[in-house]
């Protein structure tokens, strides 16, 4: 094995080190400080983790931030495990809403209902309460309506670490990732 390997061998530990011990997302900033490396080698620790294969777990990219959560095909046993009650499912409608919001972030309560064609306000506070969704900010114009954007617990759900992996809506393969969505740094 050669050094480089070895040495990019524990930095994929080191990195799954602090993502397991933080248990919350982690901005990328304070990674590659602890980590003592650059943007670009962080990109690369990533690559190596994900090729390497982390038994059970993804590394999930939300915005700037990483965080490691259960890998989708063991999402079962770890919800059994937990009993916590977080299993109800959606309603069909909360499933359109939370698809608009998705494909269409940010979005307002009235781009959701247009696509819909239906009042969806019952939907997005469903979405609301299980924290699939968060209010993001307030749109220019009438009102200044509230813009909702998903979670990182929205993604785990769905099995995607990032918003890049949610399929095309012309059933073809995407030609590139889509850039990740940044919240509003001012609160509004």
């Amino acid at each position: 094995m050669s050094e480089t390997t070895l040495h990019s061998d524990q930095l994929v530990g080191q990195l799954v080190a602090v993502l397991f011990t933080a248990g919350e997302a982690i901005e990328r900033r304070a990674i590659q400080q602890a980590l003592g490396i650059t943007p670009q080698q962080l990109s690369r620790v990533i690559g190596s983790a994900r090729e390497q294969g982390l038994p059970g777990l993804i590394i999930q990219e939300h915005e700037d931030t990483l965080r490691l959560v259960t890998a989708p095909e063991t999402a079962f046993v770890v919800r059994r495990f937990l009993q916590t009650g977080q299993a109800a499912r959606l309603s069909p409608a909360a499933l359109e809403a939370l698809a608009v919001i998705a494909y269409s972030q940010p979005a307002t309560r009235a781009q959701v209902q247009e696509a819909r064609g239906v009042n969806s306000d019952g939907a997005i506070e469903t979405l609301l309460q299980h924290g699939l969704i968060v209010e993001v900010g307030r749109a220019e114009g009438p009102g200044r309506p509230a813009l909702f954007q998903t979670t990182p617990e929205c993604l785990s759900l769905l099995g995607i670490s990032s918003l890049a992996e949610l399929p095309s809506l012309t059933g073809e393969p995407a030609e590139a990732p889509r850039e990740p969505l940044r919240l509003p740094t001012n609160g509004g």
